[in-house]
């Protein structure tokens, strides 16, 4: 049975994967300076989401209810 917890972790990483793919794939047909700007926003933004999911606290049972 897969948690939310796992769910959530796989999709963020996930999420660095596709903007990091994204990324290699336009950088390699050509980018301008702002499309740079962009996809580094882009990868440094889904990176800190991931950092995130990861090492923010968990819920207690008593904020739940």
């Amino acid at each position: 049975m897969i948690t939310k917890k796992e769910l959530i972790e796989g999709g963020s990483a996930s999420l660095v994967i596709i903007c990091g793919g994204l990324t290699g794939h336009y950088a390699a047909i050509g980018m301008t300076p702002e499309q740079w700007a962009g996809a580094a926003c882009a990868v440094l933004g889904s990176v800190t989401v991931a950092v995130f999911v990861r090492i923010w606290p968990a819920e207690s049972k008593a904020e739940r209810d």
